[in-house]
């Protein structure tokens, strides 16, 4: 430190009110005129010169030694900040952790008040002078049963800016009083947990969340309903000791599936999947095994074919025909069915009302299934009347190419409204329910899961999961001429997608002639590719508190029980859950484009349900290593669908 530095810092602890005086010197005072000198001086000496002046060199000399300000050794530097002495730079010291806390919650303030324009969607906020007239009530920790259809909600979970159930419950406890306009702002003034969170279009008859609310009023389930849409009910509210938390207290979840019985059906065998499935077995000596699993619908695409395709066939120009058949059967190998390319195309407002099914094999029978011709099997399906006039209204053969391909297209989804109207008829066996059923049971233990989730590796230990049970009711459900199978799944927590991989597994392997031993393969470390079935069939049956409910025996409260709400839940779930489920599935075919795709994706990825098991998937990746991977390799987890939010089905 050079002279001049050692003075300015000696007068500064001497007396700062010196430079002060240097600032903003004096006329009167010689000593502060000396000293604004020296400042000016000294300040002059070590300040870069302008930009764009003229001496923009390095300095020489005595400058050239001359060193930069430094604010721990008391000087400021370019006027950012106050010159001050090493003692009080130290005793000032900024704590920057502090700082950015004070950051943050500066940043929640202007956020829930609205000042930068995202306050979330669930949030009310009220002006100071209507907190301060509401009368000031007392909240308890509460449990709140709920149901709700997650058709058109982005999942459970409070989102931001997404519409979510969590959010529509939050403004409706805040309209009912519930919850105080102090605390409308945030969730977490409320201490709100959910038991378990679910995926995008996920249901549930019976969900759980714990949070403090004002429950004095004997209406107040009443008034939350009201505030409610009808595809969200509150069954009732259960006064909790003040540690109780949804999450953590609870004991395990039932979900329960519900899954159309045709997807059961083996593959097309002019499928990629069909095809491959027939060649492994003869390869492996499985031949027959292979057919004796698959005897109970051996015939079944011959029938389809005789009874609903072959009609539209014979309707068709012999050249149309042929390059439609092709076309179906053999796609470009990049080219992986969408979701909407199996959906009906028929314009069903045009199409005449059908009967009632009158199909004629007994369910309770061990005889194939057999499609009969003669009647609709369900409302709004096209009959084959109607699939031959799409086909007879189309332009016919020209030479203009465009005419050519417009009519093949329309035969083309002919041809598969005609397929997709016999998957309807079909009627499970007992002999194929008793196979699935046996597939499911495989399931239950603890078991590695990490095949049937998102970013697990084999050595995860999170990846293990206990399932106590995993069952299929022996009645199917009638809706609209299709039959319905329930799967029920008990287990302790759930990962991300693993009961729609479950479920996806368990069929594949059943409508692909498997043997169930396959599921122990999945436990393996071996990574298998298991696409999630449609969360179109998923919801949350009802969560378990058994250990807490036992506890409470001598506390005196209530029992989180969804039994008392029985009747309310189950009239609630025929209404918002399921008649949506079977609606959006006749309108949507969201089963069948799944299935499809998946049956003429030419992907060996899918081939460990195949009598090869693991060694089949091997194989063709070794020949798609020798040929180049192709698109349909990169593709088949995407036919899964877009669903992915982020919540969890349960955790």
């Amino acid at each position: 430190m050079d002279s001049d530095s050692l003075v300015l810092t000696a007068l500064y602890e001497i007396d700062p009110q010196i430079m002060e005086q240097a600032d903003n010197p004096s006329p009167s005072t010689a000593a502060g005129q000396e000293t604004a000198t020296m400042v000016t001086s000294k300040r002059a000496h070590d300040s870069p010169p302008p930009h764009g002046s003229e001496d923009q060199s390095k300095p020489t000399g005595a400058a050239k030694g001359a060193k930069r300000y430094n604010p721990r050794h008391g000087q400021g530097k370019r006027g950012k900040k106050k010159e001050v002495g090493r003692a009080e730079w130290s005793r000032n010291s900024v704590d920057k952790r502090a700082r950015h806390e004070e950051n943050q919650r500066s940043a929640k303030r202007r956020r829930l008040e609205g000042e930068d324009g995202t306050l979330p969607v669930y949030s009310t906020k009220f002006s100071a002078e209507e907190i301060a007239s509401e009368a000031r009530k007392p909240k308890r920790k509460a449990a709140v049963l709920i149901g709700y259809s997650g058709s058109g909600y982005k999942g459970m979970q409070l989102n931001n800016q997404e519409k979510t159930i969590e959010g529509d419950l939050f403004r409706a406890f805040v309209a009912a009083g519930a919850i105080s306009k102090a605390n409308a702002d945030d969730p977490k003034k409320s201490s709100l947990v959910r038991c378990a969170r679910t995926d995008k279009g996920v249901h549930a008859a019976g969900n759980l969340i714990s949070l403090k609310l004002v429950i004095e009023d004997p209406d107040i389930v009443s008034k939350i309903n009201e505030a409610l849409s009808p595809q969200i009910r509150v069954w009732g509210i259960e006064r909790t000791n003040n540690s109780f938390s949804s999450y953590q207290l609870c004991d395990s979840r039932i979900y329960e599936y519900l899954i159309p019985s045709y997807c059961l059906l083996p593959p097309h065998p002019q499928s990629f999947l069909g095809q491959e499935i027939e060649r492994l077995a003869k390869d492996e000596n499985d031949l027959d095994c292979y057919h004796e699993r698959q005897a109970d619908v051996a015939d079944f695409w011959k029938d389809a074919e005789e009874h609903h395709v072959q009609p539209v066939l014979d309707r068709l120009d012999p050249s149309i025909r042929d390059e439609s058949l092709s076309t179906m059967y053999n796609p470009p190998s990049t080219n992986i069915p969408s979701k909407d390319s199996n959906k009906e195309h028929v314009d069903s407002s045009n199409l005449s009302n059908g009967k009632p099914d009158q199909h004629k094999t007994d369910p309770t029978s061990n005889e194939t299934a057999h499609v009969e011709p003669s009647e609709p099997v369900q409302a709004g399906i096209p009959t084959i009347q109607d699939l031959v006039q799409e086909v007879d209204s189309a332009p016919p053969p020209t030479a203009n190419p465009k005419s050519t391909t417009n009519q093949t297209e329309a035969a083309i989804r002919a041809i598969k409204s005609a397929q997709n109207t016999a998957k309807r008829a079909y009627r499970i066996s007992p002999a194929r329910l008793a196979r699935l059923r046996s597939t499911l049971s495989r399931f239950v233990g603890t078991h590695r899961f990490h095949n049937y989730t998102i970013d697990k590796t084999f050595r995860d230990a999170s990846a293990n999961r206990v399932i106590k049970s995993f069952t299929v009711d022996d009645t199917p459900i009638m809706i609209g001429g299709t039959e319905w199978l329930s799967l029920k799944v008990h287990g302790q927590s759930f990962m991300m997608h693993q009961i729609r991989k479950m479920v996806s597994a368990a069929a594949l392997i059943v409508r692909c002639g498997c043997h169930e031993g396959r599921i122990q393969d999945t436990y393996l470390e071996e990574r298998l590719s298991i696409p999630k079935a449609p969360s179109l069939g998923l919801l949350l049956e009802r969560p378990v508190f058994d250990a807490y409910n036992e506890k409470l025996v001598e506390f005196g409260r209530e029992k989180i029980d969804f039994g008392k709400h029985e009747v309310a839940i189950r009239e609630f779930k025929q209404r918002e859950i399921y008649e949506r489920i079977y609606r959006e599935e006749e309108n949507e075919a969201v089963f069948l484009a799944f299935f499809a795709s998946l049956d003429f994706a030419r992907s060996g990825s899918l081939l460990w349900v195949s009598s090869a098991g693991v060694e089949g998937v091997r194989r063709a990746d070794t020949k798609d290593d020798a040929q180049g991977k192709g698109e349909d390799e990169k593709e088949i987890e995407e036919i899964e669908g877009e669903d992915e939010h982020g919540a969890q089905e349960d955790n």
